[in-house]
């Protein structure tokens, strides 16, 4: 089950100030592939994750009906109904199995008790690109609920590694496709 948190999001890898994360030893050779302990998550990303792993088990039954139902069609090797059933159940299932064996290492993060003028996880901060003197504004979430259309992203994202640690009026640079960008970071707001 999902561990509750305050304010960290340990062991989240790349990020040496949120914990630790252990790596996989071969034997006779150390692997240079790290194992996240726990992904950080927002108690309302947890939630919605909840409900959509709910939605696709009330699923299930339907596929097995239109399984059942193609079958009964006759021969199977051309039967497109039946082919169309059984990929919506092979990824239906995956969906499931691959939200499932995120859930337990979640580390939940209620994000009205976190703060402070660093950028961590949950963070919501201003940018102003140095170059266009455009501004964005981002939240900082984990992998599993990060939504760039919705203003957040991935604390894994380029602009996140370069942002976390960082406060109000200092300047990073953020390696991307396009090239080196150069923010200065106007805000770092928490919610509250």
């Amino acid at each position: 089950m999902a561990r509750a948190a305050q304010t960290n999001c340990n062991g989240y890898p790349g990020f040496s100030s949120f914990g630790t994360y252990r790596a996989h030893n071969a034997p006779n050779r150390q692997s240079k592939e790290h194992v996240m302990d726990s992904i950080p998550i927002s108690v309302e990303g947890f939630r919605k994750l909840e409900k959509e792993l709910d939605r696709l088990k009330r699923e299930r039954p339907e596929i097995v009906e239109a399984i059942k139902v193609a079958r009964e069609e006759g021969d199977l090797r051309e039967n497109a109904g039946y082919d169309a059933a059984r990929e919506r159940q092979g990824m239906l299932e995956a969906k499931i199995k691959f939200i499932e064996s995120r859930m337990s290492r979640f580390n939940v993060i209620d994000r009205k008790t976190l703060g402070g003028s660093r950028i961590a996880f949950g963070a919501t901060v201003e940018l102003e690109d140095l170059d266009t003197e455009e501004t964005k504004k981002y939240t900082l979430l984990g992998p599993d609920e990060a939504d760039p259309n919705e203003g957040s992203i991935s604390l894994a994202s380029p602009v996140a590694r370069a942002l976390m640690g960082k406060e109000e009026g200092d300047e990073v640079v953020v390696d991307a496709p396009r090239g080196k960008i150069r923010y200065e970071i106007i805000s770092v707001t928490y919610e509250s």
